[in-house]
């Protein structure tokens, strides 16, 4: 598989990373009743322990050009560095509370089946595959959008970044816009994190594994579209027909 051909695949995996519940929890349709359950899966999968995950890539890495790369991320993620002053994951939890939910609740999350099947696999992916596979689902995959081809090709749609007073949170559910540090703090530092990414994986993961990352990336993405269908589902929602 050459550059390009890893980059064409790795692109193709991130174009389908959306869900088709997304637009109802965009839209404010989702009930505020039920939007706790979408929080309190995304702080037990991935949120509260993405510095362990970027750790895990850290500790396995050989190269010190990498590394460099991973430890940026790691310090702004636990610490939250130059940007927010908090780390990222007590950042998240500024949501519920300006939501008025029971931040208690966070403490002790029961995952349901998908989200446990999908956070099983970023444990097995992040610790047993090597760094190539840990670095490309943490700093790709999780951190990562559908619109990762704006990086490389300018006709490609970017990601939106509407105002702040028209992030869903603050539209559809009152939610102040103070509680909206992490939004902040990840528009001021997406750009350098999506770069970096993409470096790591380009010109440092050697030839022999672009494959097995393409295919980590594969497993872990049809993972994530179960664990969604299953927070969509607790939320009230039904699929569409296909």
């Amino acid at each position: 598989m050459t550059r390009d051909e890893f980059r064409e695949a790795l692109l193709q995996v991130m174009e389908r990373k959306h869900h088709w519940a997304w637009p109802h929890f965009t839209s404010g349709a989702v009930k505020k009743a039920r939007l706790h359950v979408h929080l309190e899966q995304e702080y037990a999968v991935f949120v509260r322990d993405f510095p362990v995950l970027v750790g895990r890539a850290y500790v396995q890495c050989p190269l010190p050009a990498v590394r460099r790369e991973l430890a940026e991320n790691l310090y702004e993620e636990e610490t939250g560095g130059l940007h927010a002053g908090r780390p990222h994951p007590e950042l998240f939890l500024e949501y519920p509370k300006g939501l008025g939910f029971d931040l208690s609740r966070f403490e002790a999350v029961t995952l349901l089946p998908g989200a446990k099947l999908y956070r099983g696999l970023l444990d097995e992916v992040t610790q047993a595959r090597g760094w190539s596979v840990a670095a490309a689902v943490v700093t790709l995959f999780i951190e990562g959008t559908p619109h990762e081809r704006a990086l490389f090709d300018p006709s490609a749609p970017a990601r939106p970044e509407p105002a702040l007073s028209e992030h869903p949170l603050v539209k559809h559910y009152g939610l102040p816009l103070e509680s909206l540090a992490l939004t902040k703090a990840h528009r001021g530092v997406e750009g350098d994190h999506r770069q970096a990414a993409w470096r790591m994986m380009l010109d440092h993961v050697p030839g022999a594994e672009r494959a097995k990352v393409v295919s980590a990336m594969e497993q872990v993405l049809a993972a994530w579209l179960v664990y969604r269908d299953d927070v969509a589902l607790a939320c009230g929602l039904e699929a569409p027909q296909r």
